[in-house]
């Protein structure tokens, strides 16, 4: 028997791929053959070149949930995406497609059903995207990152497994990454993360306390795609990146508190290495308020505290950060009673049964 054949699709943000990512690099390459659908210009291309697989690119539109003419030309582009996407799936005759929403996997899954070709879903967030809802009619199986989403989808069909982690992020060597930071024991270390995107806002407090904070703690501040401040790269304890790739799993082993935003893959991420976390998640106006419900589910449950970036001031950064660092016990004791689901093994397993 030859190999088997699966599709990954997703995009738009990290976030809709990262956890194909993990899914890819888990699956055994001598029993399957590997492809991935993605954009033109969308994050996914950079990412999933790193992991050398074939990569096709689709038509593909932005899903508005408000009144925009771009609508009307976006209707045609998700329409040639589905042509594009059936061209495609004929040519490679998958098993499977595999699909982490975003506008991209829209046109993919579509193709995809009247192709019979059985399709799997995983949502993340707490409440689903537009893509994933528009997708779960014609999914086979869907699977959720949060207990609380299954009530958005059809139940005979979903199920609630957790986020799969990349295994990667989980076996950091503490050793290397004292030694990759060049930093001491003796002050904890507070690591910074805005996102695929970096922060502008996050960015500025944080440089703007930066006196304060490297008196009572050792920075790691990834800061996003030129957004390095040479003004401020001989600051003892304070380390700038824009990126971390590679080292990211040892710099995390040494990381005693982080500030993230509320993109559901890193803080699962952060609450399976017991990372107390300040959430400061996209405000309303930069996204769909996905992080807004992840980081209260998360605070709710004494993982992380929220700091709304529209309240983000020197001064309510300095306050939450000591909260946090005189509740991180507690914060890692809720931690330790969350019932951690392996849902990479869970997913890789269902895959095998297609």
């Amino acid at each position: 028997m030859g190999k088997k054949k699966i599709v990954f699709t997703g995009g738009g943000s990290a976030g809709h791929v990262t956890p194909n990512i993990a899914i890819i690099r888990e699956l055994n390459k001598e029993d399957w053959n590997i492809f991935y659908i993605g954009s033109k210009k969308g994050i996914e291309k950079e990412l999933v070149e790193k992991v050398n697989i074939p990569y096709y690119t689709i038509s593909s539109g932005k899903l508005r949930r408000y009144i925009n003419f771009e609508n009307v030309i976006d209707v045609f582009r998700v329409l040639k995406g589905c042509l594009d996407a059936r061209k495609v799936l004929q040519k490679i005759k998958p098993n499977i497609v595999f699909s982490k929403g975003g506008f991209v996997s829209v046109p993919v899954i579509v193709a995809a059903r009247l192709l019979k070709i059985p399709i799997f879903i995983h949502e993340s967030d707490l409440t689903p995207g537009l893509a994933n809802k528009i997708s779960q009619r014609f999914a086979t199986k869907i699977f959720t990152s949060f207990e609380e989403t299954m009530k958005y989808f059809p139940e005979n069909k979903t199920t609630f497994i957790g986020s799969p982690i990349r295994r990667e992020v989980l076996q950091g060597s503490a050793e290397k990454g004292m030694e990759y930071l060049n930093f001491n024991s003796k002050l904890p270390i507070l690591t910074i993360m805005g996102g695929s995107l970096g922060a502008k806002k996050i960015n500025e407090t944080v440089r703007g306390a930066i006196e304060q904070l490297t008196k009572k703690y050792q920075l790691v501040h990834i800061c996003g795609k030129n957004n390095i401040d040479p003004n401020m790269s001989d600051i003892l304890g304070y380390k700038q990146f824009e990126y971390i790739h590679d080292e990211l799993a040892d710099i995390l082993a040494v990381t005693d508190i982080v500030i993230t935003r509320g993109g559901s893959n890193s803080i699962f991420e952060f609450l399976a290495l017991k990372i107390p976390m300040i959430i400061i998640p996209l405000t309303i106006n930069q996204s769909r308020g996905d992080q807004i419900l992840n980081a209260k589910v998360f605070e709710e449950k004494g993982y992380s505290i929220t700091l709304e970036e529209e309240a983000l001031t020197t001064k309510a950064l300095i306050t939450n950060l000591e909260q946090v660092f005189n509740n991180r016990k507690e914060m890692q004791n809720a931690m330790n009673l969350y019932t951690k689901k392996d849902a990479l093994s869970f997913l890789l397993n269902e895959i095998g049964r297609v």
